[in-house]
């Protein structure tokens, strides 16, 4: 199976998650305890960080981690948007804006500010509304070996319609196979 080509800054618009092989980014309450500290390969980190210009947001996932420095554990730095319905109980933070605007008019505000780099959006609910209006480039997902069960999940549209994706990792696919063995498994005899 092929991995992922190294991110490059194309300006790009790119939905960017780790998610539990159940589809989940966030567990209930937005909790992040279940993702490892390590990274699933050597210089993921610096890649995103050497290429993203600006990130994009909601303001739920802001809400429960407000720190601007916190975005790939301090080691990017950069304007971020957090798109909102209500930016006037907002509380201020040193290089974040926040936006009440139309999803496309965000982008467009984060593509002039990412200057050529990748705009990463790290919001579920925006990174949908940007797939439904063609808005979104590229899908960037590190599948974690963990089962959450319940969570924020990366695309929740019940009722919705498929959306077919293009894999991009090199030759085509159309499934990706994963074999998992539970760790917490009884000893057998």
């Amino acid at each position: 199976m092929h991995d992922t080509t190294p991110q490059s800054a194309t300006g790009k618009v790119l939905w960017h998650f780790s998610m539990s092989l159940d589809g989940f980014v966030a567990g209930p309450g937005h909790r992040m305890d279940w993702m490892p500290d390590a990274t699933n390969r050597a210089g993921l980190i610096a890649e995103y960080t050497s290429t993203t210009g600006a990130v994009l947001g909601g303001r739920t996932g802001w809400d429960m981690f407000p720190d601007p420095g916190g975005v790939y554990g301090g080691e990017w730095t950069g304007p971020i948007f957090v798109l909102t319905h209500h930016p006037d109980d907002a509380e201020p933070a040193e290089g974040v804006t926040f936006l009440d605007c139309d999803v496309a008019e965000a982008v467009d505000i984060a593509r002039r500010a990412a200057d050529g780099k990748n705009v990463e959006v790290l919001s579920p609910t925006i990174g949908r509304q940007l797939l439904e209006r063609g808005l979104l480039d590229e899908i960037d997902l590190h599948v974690l070996p963990v089962l959450l069960g319940d969570g924020i999940r990366l695309h929740d549209n019940p009722a919705g319609s498929p959306v077919p994706l293009e894999f991009v990792n090199g030759d085509r696919v159309e499934e990706i196979n994963l074999r998992y063995r539970p760790t917490n498994r009884a000893a057998t005899a």
